[in-house]
């Protein structure tokens, strides 16, 4: 009884890596060309920035918030760093204030639902609508071209055949797993979206805690912007739309459940890997990019009732 109820937990611990990878066998059988090198490589750099975003909102939705403004977030930041990476200042200032405007945003975010007392869902559509406002007052509505090549190669290189945008992904995947896993910070993370009543009671100064997650994903975003712009190659402030659904999606199929405290930031990265090899694939078997939508959609739906049913089936 004891082994397979053990068999059942490592299961439903694993699944979504179980499913991960038969999807990569079913669309390497279906399409030999997707286990190339060359896709391999382009499904790394569209995981990348996605899975940036995804971290910073993962720590939003571990302590029981919502983020829906990183999207808007990610254009506001990219203008920001178009404008100021076209040759006249050395590298690291686009890419300091871009961090900087994300992390602005994201402390507003904070300070109207830990002080303000407003649903996070309903602060964040806010911002999410000002910030995109913002973005197109600051370029005029206009794509911000003339991006030096220097900031172009951010993107573009290499280390080892790895891209950049992996490498950049990869450090804040170590640190976000650090943090959670072995600080004090990230026990009291946990600890707010579990029970803020509790927390609160046991010590914790919840208000900060709540702000500081939304500043995260804040200056993730900003880090975001400034890697897209690279990209693109133009700042351009329609850019990033519905990326906050994207980001979103990777965290609750990752297992980030939607009631805060419980996620596990190697589920995030395969959940990011998930989402992003099935746009892939699609896009690889010719069929249309509305198909994604859907896709995603449902996948949302389905993995929130598998959390909502495993914890049903706890209590």
């Amino acid at each position: 009884m004891k082994k397979t109820k053990n068999a059942k937990a490592l299961l439903s611990e694993y699944f979504i890596f179980v499913i991960f990878i038969a999807l990569v066998i079913i669309l390497t059988c279906l399409k030999p060309s997707f286990i190339q090198p060359s896709n391999l490589v382009n499904i790394l750099k569209q995981a990348s920035i996605n899975g940036i975003l995804s971290f910073g909102m993962m720590f939003v939705i571990i302590a029981g918030g919502f983020d829906m403004s990183v999207g808007s977030t990610v254009a506001f930041a990219g203008i920001v760093a178009a404008l100021l990476g076209q040759g006249q200042f050395p590298l690291v200032v686009p890419l300091v204030v871009a961090m900087l405007a994300g992390l602005a945003v994201g402390i507003i975010n904070g300070v109207g639902v830990a002080v303000g007392d407003l649903p996070p869902f309903i602060m964040t559509l806010g911002t999410m609508t000002a910030v995109r406002g913002l973005a197109l007052l600051t370029s005029d509505g206009k794509p911000v071209t003339g991006i030096s090549e220097e900031y172009k190669a951010v993107a573009a290189s290499s280390i080892f055949g790895v891209p950049m945008l992996a490498v950049f992904l990869v450090i804040v995947i170590l640190i976000c797993a650090f943090v959670l896993a072995k600080t004090v910070y990230g026990r009291r993370v946990y600890a707010c979206g579990g029970n803020l009543q509790a927390a609160r009671v046991s010590g914790i100064n919840t208000t900060l805690i709540r702000i500081s997650t939304f500043a995260i994903a804040g200056l993730l975003a900003g880090l975001s912007g400034f890697l897209m712009t690279s990209r693109v190659t133009i700042g351009q402030p329609t850019a990033a739309e519905s990326y906050e659904m994207d980001a979103i999606t990777a965290c609750v199929v990752g297992g980030v459940s939607m009631s805060g405290g419980v996620g596990k930031p190697w589920g995030v990265v395969v959940g990011c890997l998930l989402i992003t090899v099935i746009a892939n694939g699609l896009d690889i078997m010719g069929v249309s990019s509305h198909w994604q939508k859907i896709v995603k959609g449902l996948i949302i739906v389905l993995a929130v009732l598998i959390d909502v049913k495993g914890k049903s089936k706890k209590r």
